[in-house]
């Protein structure tokens, strides 16, 4: 008997249609119909909600009091599991600078738990750091600090059974052209941030092949009319995406719009850069090696500098809504597509497509999440 998912809108990648009926054929995305066939058929009624593809947080480091840094295993596929509730159905664990050894260490023991996870799906892994500058060095540890050494990324590669999907520099650095050459022709995207970086040194770095800022706004020169810096080029260079934390907290809605405005909806991934106290009570965690204090609403380190967020993605994609910068279709994009292509992940993930695991969301009208679904099957639904 065939599978079918009725609801009012599909946020489908050519466009909004609905209401309709969404195929699922053993796990994975089907046609999409406007009428169900003439025939018997088992249904899955969300007539009067929306179907959205999987969110997907390029950017996160911890959730549930679990760290990727914790190098735990255990720990990772409880956050795996944890990322449903969150409308997460891939992502990539993301690293913090640290030394070269717990790094490589870490790197093998996400690149050993990826096929195990039974949640949201590990896609790769996000290096951010250690190349970075200690003008914006944020929640980093900048005793780690160094420039890019190609040879070193090549362990962690291999440490992690070649899944580093992304990695982070400041391209002020030494060396960067030649590593983010070498680096891009391997598959591997580049971000720039954790920068004091001019216009020039991202628009070099660019030009070798980075193709992404990490968060924003935020850890990153700001933008000066005598030198646009790191918020200048990212606002002003081409075919580059940006990723945005809209918690409220980091970027004032009216930058975000800026940004969005800018560089198009479709070059903004919304990410959420959560660490370990994501889904917990305020209190007391740690980021990479520093204490951070959580409480209304915001992480931060002893001297009042922000670290990280706690920042939910489906809390992301309902706040660009509410703030009128986005349309539901745009917000979406925005968590699902956009990260995926970003990353170079959109062959797996980011959208639905006939052929594709059938990794969807459901959606009230009001942006509130509904229920998860991973590989057909519904796996997180709201307590009534």
């Amino acid at each position: 008997m065939r599978t079918f998912v009725s609801a009012t809108k599909f946020f489908l990648k050519s466009g909004v249609k609905g209401p309709g009926y969404l195929e699922i054929v053993d796990g994975k995305f089907g046609e999409y119909f406007s009428n169900l066939p003439e025939e018997e058929v088992t249904l899955i009624d969300h007539s009067d909600k929306w179907i959205a593809p999987g969110l997907v947080d390029t950017h996160i480091h911890g959730y549930m009091n679990h760290d990727v840094m914790d190098n735990d295993a255990e720990g990772i596929k409880v956050m795996s599991e944890a990322l449903l509730a969150c409308g997460v159905t891939s992502f990539l664990p993301t690293t913090l600078t640290s030394s070269k050894k717990l790094l490589k260490e870490v790197a093998a023991t996400v690149g050993s738990v990826q096929k195990e996870v039974t949640g949201a799906k590990i896609q790769g892994i996000y290096f951010e750091g250690p190349f970075f500058t200690e003008e914006y060095k944020g929640a980093q540890n900048p005793s780690y600090f160094g420039d890019p050494d190609i040879e070193t990324f090549h362990e962690w590669q291999e440490a992690s059974g070649g899944i580093i999907k992304k990695i982070a520099l400041a391209p002020e650095r030494e060396g960067v052209k030649k590593f983010v050459e070498q680096v891009t022709s391997e598959s591997v995207v580049v971000s720039l941030g954790h920068s004091n970086g001019t216009l020039e040194d991202a628009a070099e770095a660019v030009e070798a092949g980075a193709s992404v800022f990490v968060h924003a706004f935020n850890g990153m020169r700001g933008l000066n009319h005598r030198e646009p810096g790191m918020v200048g080029a990212l606002l002003s260079l081409r075919d580059v995406f940006s990723e945005l934390i809209c918690d409220g907290h980091h970027v004032h809605p009216s930058a975000a719009s800026i940004l969005m405005e800018k560089a198009g909806h479709d070059h903004v991934a919304l990410i959420t850069d959560c660490m370990m106290a994501g889904g917990m009570p305020d209190g007391d965690y740690i980021l990479g090696e520093f204490p951070v204090v959580v409480k209304e609403g915001t992480a931060r380190m002893q001297e009042g500098n922000l670290a990280g967020s706690i920042l939910k993605l489906k809390e992301a994609i309902k706040n660009v809504v509410d703030w009128g910068l986005a349309t539901p279709e745009q917000a979406v994009m925005m968590a699902s597509l956009v990260p995926a292509i970003s990353c170079k992940l959109d062959d797996v993930c980011g959208m639905i497509k006939k052929g594709r695991d059938a990794d969807f969301i459901v959606l009230n009208p009001d942006m509130t999440l509904e229920a998860t679904y991973l590989d057909g099957k519904q796996r997180y639904a709201i307590s009534k």
